[in-house]
């Protein structure tokens, strides 16, 4: 599938997806609790339905009704028969990994081509050393894992993913003495551990932790079914602002938490730097069409803004740095190589180096964008065709592994586009 996105004013309001990331979460503590969980607003996309299909091979079952995820598991985890595969999902690959661990099982756990590059080494590392058999092909998918985890102190890096960290904390209270887990340096993505300790702390699992998240406790103690509502993901609606501040007359979307651990709210922060035109009031924010000044903005803990920052900054009236982009090259895709290539193609020049992207920002050209199959290169490039005389975003429908109703949405507010 293709989508051709021209010139347009957007208006109008939409709501918010459930977060993608608070989805994960609970469907994984949900699975770990023996019973019945309901996990109220869930996201039902390509990456959260790759969770649930993962967690059915160790005879966990779950039902979509409506908006809503009910998870049950009645008895022990199973002993899976075949491969584990995880989709295109990097959260699915790490969390299946550390909870196989948890079972007196081996288990095989693999995925599509793009998530085969993605690196779990430090993952295994780390599960060996509470105990478990986990070994992966060089660093990466497939890894094969058997456990239990019997419980110990672990260090991690704490400028690798913060998946890592999730996925031992989701296995922690599961070991049979306590674990203790260290991170070495400083912690990129807070924002994302603090989603799992609190998603767990409603399923029954209490992790203590340091208040800089240098340290983790967890004692042997079980999950216990619960009723979860899931909040707005700021991760998509940072698109729709983005869309919004490059060609809105007036955009809201509704329901998001300004309370919120989710690290993506901090677009609100750089929209504010950049002189957007912004409203935030209950639970809605409303963006208009402004004229951009450049920004310094860091990403490390933030790195799923990194591609609607870019499109901000491409637009912009000078020179915008983004640092802390270091990961960005391990994602979906190489994000680093794919704005690049596909800001140059649009005739905005960019200059990269090991840890920041610098946008020379003015006035971007149509173009046929190929986003590598990465749903968040594609929603980004989408947004600079609203200026344009026209982009072709091809392989469109990768937008569906974290937003499938992007392009209708983008459409209810005004977009003219063609999809074909």
């Amino acid at each position: 599938m293709k989508t051709t996105v021209r010139h347009s004013c957007l208006s109008g309001s939409v709501a918010a997806l459930p977060s993608k990331s608070l989805t994960h979460r609970a469907l994984f503590c949900a699975a770990l609790a023996e019973g019945e969980s309901e996990v109220h607003s869930a996201l039902k996309c390509d990456d959260t339905v790759a969770s649930v299909n993962a967690l059915s091979r160790l005879g966990v079952t779950a039902r979509w009704e409506d908006a809503n995820a009910f998870v049950s598991r009645h008895g022990e985890l199973k002993e899976p028969t075949g491969m584990i595969l995880c989709g295109e999902s990097g959260t699915t690959l790490r969390f299946m990994t550390a909870v196989c661990a948890t079972m007196p099982y081996e288990a095989h756990i693999a995925g599509e081509l793009s998530l085969l590059r993605r690196p779990i080494k430090d993952l295994a590392v780390a599960l060996n050393r509470l105990g478990a058999e986990c070994a992966c092909d060089e660093e990466h998918a497939p890894v094969r894992v058997k456990g239990p985890i019997r419980g110990g102190s672990v260090e991690m890096a704490g400028n690798v993913s913060s998946q890592y960290i999730s996925a031992l904390l989701l296995a922690a209270p599961l070991a049979k003495t306590p674990v203790d887990i260290r991170i070495d340096g400083r912690l990129e993505s807070k924002s994302y551990v603090k989603m799992t300790l609190e998603m767990q702390s409603k399923f029954g699992a209490r992790v203590s932790s340091e208040d800089d998240l240098t340290k983790f406790r967890s004692e042997p103690h079980a999950y216990q079914p619960a009723d979860v509502q899931i909040e707005g993901d700021w991760s998509s609606a940072a698109f729709l602002f983005a869309g919004a501040a490059i060609a809105g007359e007036k955009i809201k979307v509704d329901g998001l938490n300004h309370g919120t651990t989710q690290a993506d709210r901090h677009i609100l922060h750089v929209l504010e730097t950049m002189n957007a035109g912004m409203k935030v009031e209950g639970s809605s924010v409303t963006v208009e069409k402004s004229q951009l000044t450049p920004v310094k903005a860091d990403v490390s803990d933030c790195p799923d803004l990194f591609p609607a920052l870019c499109a901000l900054c491409a637009v912009a009236d000078g020179v915008s740095t983004v640092t802390g982009t270091r990961r960005l090259r391990l994602k979906e895709s190489d994000r680093i190589l794919a704005m690049s290539n596909g800001l140059k193609q649009m005739r905005i020049d960019t200059k990269e180096s090991e840890s920041s992207f610098t946008i020379y920002g003015g006035r971007p050209h149509g173009a046929t964008i190929d986003p590598h199959h990465d749903h968040r290169i594609a929603m980004a490039f989408a947004m600079l065709g609203l200026c344009t005389e026209g982009v072709t975003v091809l392989d469109s429908d990768c937008v569906a592994k974290s937003y499938p109703s992007f392009w209708q949405d983008l459409e209810s507010l005004g977009a003219e586009l063609t999809i074909s």
